[in-house]
C-alpha cells in the first residue's frame, strides 16, 4: 500500500504534463460553457448558435417536465430528510443536473431520469403518507392514546382522501400531457412541415424532399453544394451530393469561410465560391410561407461566425443593423444587408409577388416587413430551382469568364 500511496501525487501531475504536451486533448469549447455560459457566445459562435446550446427557458421545463416540475423539490425534501449515502447521492446528481439543463437545453435528456426518480420519490412518499390514515371501515378498537392523537387531528380521513384524489388527477392529467407532447411535438419529422389553414385542415410543406430529390436528379454526381451548416446531413443522405459545411461543426474556419461567402457582396462572394469550388448554393426562405427558422433569421450568426477569423475581419455585424440599430429588411435596412449574397438569393424575384391580401408586394410574412430592395439582378449566379411554397431555393453559380477578359 505504500507505493501505492506514493504513486499517487504523480498521477494529477502526470496528467497536466501530458496536457501541457498536447498528448492529452484539452477540454473544448461546449465544455468550457457548461461551466461558464458566456464563454462560447464571446469566443465561439459557432457554439453559441446551435439551438440545442441555448438556455433552457421556464416554459420548455413546463413543457417537458409538467407534474415533475412541482414533484421534484417533494422528493428533494424527502431525501434531505432522511440522508443515507443513495440519498446524498440522488441529491448531488439532481444539483448538478439542473444547472447543466439549465445552461444547455439539449441537456434536459440528462434531467429526465433524476427528476423521475425524485418526483417519484415524492408522490410515493406523499401516497405512503396519506393512505394510512383512510378508514378502511374495519379498524380495530381505539386505544386510549390513539383517540387523543385522533382529537387532535380531526377529520384526517378526508383530509387524506382529498390528497390522495388529487395526486390522483394529477398523475392522470400527466399521462395525457406527456401523450400529448409525444404525439405533437417529438413524432414530427422536421423535414416534412405542417400547419393549420383558417378552415382547420392540415397543410403539408414537402419543399425539402422536393427540393433534395431535385438536386439528386438534375445536378451532376460530382457537383459541390453551398449551404449553412444545419441542411448538411440531409443534404449527403437525400440528395446524395458533396457539400462543404454540415453538422459536425469542429471545423470552425471552414465554416466561417461559408458565412463570409453569405454576407459578402456578390463580387467578393464570387472569389471564395470558386476558392471552395462550389456549383450550386442552396438557402433556405421562409417569408412566402411564414416558416421562421429560414436563413434570413439565422443570418446574424453567419455574421458573427464568419467575422470571427482573420479572413472576415471586414464583417462587421454592427454593419447590417438599420441607423436605429435594428436587424431589418425593409428601406431602413442597411446596405451592407441589401447587397449581401444571402439577401439577394432570398428575395430574388420576391418582390413581384404578392404573398398576404391587402398588403403590398415582397410582403415578409415572417419579419412583417416590405422587403426594400425589390429590383436587382443576380450577377454570379443563376436561379436553378425554387420549391412550391418558395422555402428552399437553389442556385448554380456561374462560370463566368476570365476578369480580366470582361
Amino acid at each position: 500500500s505504500s507505493g501505492i500511496n506514493a504513486e499517487w501525487p504523480l498521477r494529477p501531475g502526470s496528467f497536466g504534463i501530458a496536457s501541457f504536451l498536447g498528448k492529452i486533448a484539452p477540454w473544448t469549447g461546449r465544455f468550457y460553457s457548461l461551466l461558464d455560459p458566456s464563454y462560447a457566445k464571446n469566443n465561439i459562435p459557432i457554439i453559441a448558435s446551435v439551438s440545442e446550446h441555448q438556455p433552457t427557458t421556464w416554459a420548455s421545463f413546463y413543457f417537458d417536465l409538467q407534474l415533475l416540475v412541482f414533484m421534484f423539490p417533494v422528493g428533494l425534501y424527502y431525501c434531505f430528510r432522511e440522508l443515507s449515502d443513495a440519498n446524498i447521492f440522488v441529491i448531488l446528481y439532481s444539483v448538478t443536473s439542473i444547472y447543466f439543463a439549465g445552461v444547455m437545453v439539449r441537456l434536459m435528456l440528462v434531467l429526465a431520469p433524476i427528476m423521475c426518480i425524485m418526483s417519484g420519490i415524492g408522490i410515493s412518499t406523499t401516497l405512503t403518507t396519506y393512505m394510512k390514515n383512510i378508514d378502511s371501515g374495519d379498524q380495530p378498537p381505539a386505544t386510549v392514546k390513539s383517540k387523543k392523537k385522533a382529537a387532535d387531528y380531526p377529520i384526517k380521513s378526508e383530509i387524506a382522501t382529498v390528497m390522495v384524489t388529487i395526486v390522483a388527477i394529477f398523475l392522470t392529467t400527466f399521462v395525457f400531457h406527456c401523450t400529448w407532447v409525444t404525439s405533437e411535438a417529438y413524432s414530427s419529422p422536421s423535414i416534412v412541415l405542417a400547419a393549420r389553414g383558417h378552415d382547420g385542415n392540415r397543410i403539408i410543406f414537402d419543399d425539402f424532399r422536393e427540393a433534395y430529390n431535385w438536386l439528386k436528379f438534375n445536378t451532376p454526381e460530382n457537383a459541390k453544394v453551398m449551404s449553412w451548416w444545419d441542411y448538411g446531413y440531409q443534404l449527403t443522405a437525400m440528395a446524395n451530393r458533396t457539400i462543404l459545411v454540415d453538422n459536425n461543426t469542429w471545423n470552425n474556419t471552414h465554416i466561417s469561410r461559408v458565412g463570409q461567402a453569405m454576407a459578402s457582396p456578390e463580387e467578393h462572394s464570387y472569389t471564395i465560391m470558386k476558392e471552395l469550388d462550389v456549383d450550386y448554393v442552396l438557402v433556405i426562405f421562409g417569408g412566402m410561407s411564414g416558416y421562421s427558422s429560414d436563413d434570413i433569421n439565422k443570418f446574424l450568426w453567419m455574421i458573427r461566425i464568419g467575422g470571427s477569423t482573420p479572413e472576415g475581419a471586414h464583417i462587421k455585424e454592427g454593419d447590417y443593423y438599420s441607423s436605429s440599430g435594428e436587424y431589418k429588411v425593409d428601406k431602413d435596412a442597411s446596405s451592407a444587408m441589401h447587397n449581401s449574397l444571402m439577401y439577394k438569393m432570398c428575395y430574388y424575384r420576391f418582390g413581384e409577388v404578392m404573398t398576404e391580401q391587402g398588403k403590398p408586394t415582397g410582403w415578409d410574412r415572417v419579419r412583417n416587413q416590405e422587403i426594400g430592395n425589390k429590383d436587382f439582378e443576380l450577377d454570379v449566379l443563376e436561379e436553378a430551382f425554387t420549391s412550391e411554397h418558395w422555402i428552399v431555393r437553389i442556385y448554380k453559380v456561374k462560370d463566368l469568364d476570365n476578369r480580366g477578359n470582361k
